[in-house]
């Protein structure tokens, strides 16, 4: 049995736009702007995961190929609701501006766990708090949680 996040009945938010950005469904057809974006904030994204380079991601060396092998594993997860993961896109879909992931928690008292980065040529720009903000209230608004963790931004 596949261990759901989210109820059946839950209908899931397919996009939230903003001024500045549009989070909806990461795809397969976003592999080339999410690895573009990916690969140009590989530093920025060590620092968020606090691992050392040998075990990090990305990895240097990673490919397109592997990274689309990440997409398609994002977007079945969102299919069969075990998972939600959303690119975050300028609202012209021409740049990819980083990414938010709705998992299951791992910890015991609560419900979800979310994840999200942006791209570090927007960091100056205070587009990754913006973000934290906004989806903060989004998952406390229009999602059925009762406790969130924000493993990256909060502690408890």
């Amino acid at each position: 049995m596949i261990n759901k996040l989210v109820p059946e009945n839950f209908i899931v938010p397919q996009k939230l736009e903003t001024e500045i950005f549009r989070l909806r469904m990461l795809t397969t057809d976003d592999v080339e702007k999410d690895y573009e974006a990916v690969m140009s904030s590989r530093d920025h994204l060590l620092t968020l995961s606090g691992e050392d380079d040998e075990y990090a991601w990305p990895r240097k060396d990673m490919t397109i190929e592997e990274n689309l092998k990440d997409l398609q594993r994002h977007q079945n997860e969102f299919l069969e609701r075990t998972a939600f993961t959303y690119t975050v896109m300028s609202l012209d879909e021409k740049i990819c501006l980083g990414c938010v992931y709705i998992n299951i928690s791992e910890k015991k008292n609560f419900d979800a766990e979310v994840y999200l980065w942006a791209r570090a040529s927007e960091i100056e720009n205070g587009l990754e708090e913006i973000l934290f903000e906004t989806v903060k209230n989004w998952i406390k608004e229009d999602w059925p949680f009762e406790k969130v963790d924000y493993p990256q931004r909060e502690i408890y």
